[in-house]
């Protein structure tokens, strides 16, 4: 198993928790992503599983006062980051046979949760954060059209407590990795180009 993030010491802590290796990757820097793929090539040769998790909030500012940087920095690592990576990791995926890559969204990229009122999604306000997993989703979607021996879903946590959101969810990181786990441990014939929760599939 293998585990990536940004900040080294964090990262390695995270790993031997985990009983994983350490890989260092910053998903807004092509020559960092590039760097991770080719340390897995050398170390691994493949992998069955990608788990696209990298995401930021991004500033706390309005809605009014949201800035075009603000925006693209959010947009940059959320969406533009699973382009990098899974662009980078395509070979090893390849090297696979069952090779499935998971893509962590949010019911706040998803128009329909977004509108009902029943749903806390509608009670956010975060134009940035949304339309990076909106983009998500997409990309997942267009993906699993495109490549044909990968599979693509994405998985939306909940509203689970983490330092993305001061810990303020609802859920604990056991039932928001639920579905992220279903997704990576389940059999190729599962199906690609899926959306779900904990509970079962989303209609976006």
């Amino acid at each position: 198993m293998l585990l990536g993030a940004r900040d080294a010491d964090r990262g390695r802590r995270a790993a031997a928790e985990l009983g994983a290796r350490f890989v260092q990757i910053d998903v807004t820097d092509d020559a960092s992503v590039a760097a991770a793929a080719a340390d897995v090539a050398s170390a691994e040769g493949r992998i069955d599983v990608l788990i696209n998790n990298a995401g930021i909030t991004g500033g706390a500012a309005s809605a009014e006062e949201l800035t075009g940087a603000e925006a693209a920095l959010v947009l940059d690592t959320n969406a533009a980051g699973v382009v990098r990576v899974t662009t980078a990791f395509l070979p090893l995926l390849r090297a696979s046979g069952a090779p499935a890559v998971v893509n962590v969204t949010s019911g706040l990229g998803s128009v329909a949760l977004t509108r009902d009122p029943e749903r806390i999604e509608s009670k956010v306000i975060a134009p940035a954060y949304a339309a990076s997993k909106a983009a998500v989703t997409m990309l997942t979607t267009q993906y699993a059209k495109a490549f044909g021996d990968v599979r693509f879903n994405a998985v939306d946590p909940g509203y689970t407590a983490t330092d993305l959101n001061g810990r303020t969810g609802t859920q604990t990181v056991t039932e928001g990795t639920d579905a992220i786990v279903t997704l990576a441990t389940e059999g190729p014939d599962a199906g690609t180009g899926r959306i779900i929760d904990r509970y079962g599939p989303l209609t976006w």
